[in-house]
């Protein structure tokens, strides 16, 4: 087993300062993930592991062309780091970094699983999107692409079940195993299946946290894309709408010159005046055209016409009154204390 510089701390004893300060964290009471005190352990933490990885890397520990058993009972327990260092990276809680952070966690666990599936520890799949892993057999029956994988889903469900169950039963067997091993009573069998089954809950531990990170992945990609996207181009504004000038609409040209002797400061005009200028003004089309036009700007006439329609309603009523007074004379139905 190397060791580090002179007076430096040795891989075991890095491993045991990272795991320490792990279970510190899991165990802490702190209200906030982001207190100084926490954040202090998850640098230490992470410091410590680091330089453990360092050595295990220089001293090549590990070897895709040996078997489990090759490796010493002792040696085991620093299969660990990667799975240590993608937890303690997800512990920071830079929000600036986040992104950065939740990819640099995938790659540590990412790295624990497929050295787990090179010495045949466990059976699990690496997660989709990796290189490597092996194509799921898809179910005889062709899937609608617009309706959920029902037995995808099913199968998810019932995998994230097993994995709880078989967390469950892990922790009861490290927990009455690990006082022996940590007291060094333990023998060589008893101490390679306490770090066998370290390896085994961090499998579970390793399966689900990538799951969760390529979901909050999936989130800030696209809010990244949506922060990134140039705004797209507005519409023109609608031009402010000439306000109408008060006339009185009458039938024909012979009309239009008696109210226009009665009421000399407004102006009259016939129906076929109106719809001539409110052609030209390019409100009502011309007899026999047909424009074609976009949906904006049917809509636009649309609210238009509407607007006129209550202009011309009220005009009518103006109409109406006026000519009620022609032909009622000023006083008439009023007969209060007459007899």
């Amino acid at each position: 087993m190397a060791e580090a510089g002179a007076g430096g701390p040795r891989l075991p004893e890095l491993l045991a300062l990272g795991q320490r300060l792990w279970d510190e964290l899991e165990s802490s009471t702190e209200p906030s993930s982001g207190a100084p005190a926490v954040q202090d352990k998850v640098r230490q933490g992470l410091d410590a592991l680091q330089r453990a990885a360092a050595m295990v890397a220089q001293l090549e520990l590990f070897s895709e062309n040996e078997e489990l058993e090759e490796i010493a009972s002792a040696d085991l327990k620093f299969m660990l780091l990667p799975a240590l260092l993608g937890g303690l990276t997800l512990k920071q809680v830079d929000l600036s970094r986040r992104r950065e952070h939740l990819e640099s966690a995938r790659e540590h666990f990412l790295r624990f699983l497929k050295l787990c599936r090179n010495y045949g520890l466990g059976s699990f799949q690496l997660p989709p999107g990796t290189a490597g892993e092996e194509k799921a057999e898809s179910p005889s029956v062709p899937q609608d692409p617009t309706q959920p994988n029902l037995v995808a889903m099913a199968m998810s469900r019932t995998a994230k079940i097993e994995r709880y169950k078989q967390k469950k039963e892990l922790e009861n067997k490290l927990a009455s195993m690990s006082s022996s091993v940590e007291s060094g009573t333990a023998d060589e069998d008893q101490i390679r299946e306490f770090y066998t089954l370290q390896i085994q809950k961090w499998i579970g531990t390793s399966l689900e946290e990538i799951e969760s990170i390529d979901q909050e992945l999936v989130i800030l990609r696209s809010r990244d894309a949506a922060r990134q996207a140039p705004a797209g181009p507005r519409g023109p504004s609608r031009p402010a709408r000439t306000p109408m000038k008060p006339f009185i609409l009458t039938r024909d040209a012979a009309q239009a010159r008696v109210f226009g002797a009665g009421y000399p400061g407004l102006p009259t005009m016939t129906v076929d005046d109106w719809y001539e200028q409110r052609r030209k003004q390019g409100i009502v089309p011309s007899p026999g055209s047909h424009s074609c036009k976009s949906d904006e700007e049917l809509q636009k006439q649309q609210q238009k016409t509407e607007e006129e329609e209550e202009d011309e309603e009220a005009l009518r009523k103006a109409r109406d009154w006026d000519d009620w007074k022609d032909t009622h004379p000023r006083g008439y139905g009023n007969r209060h204390n007459m007899g």
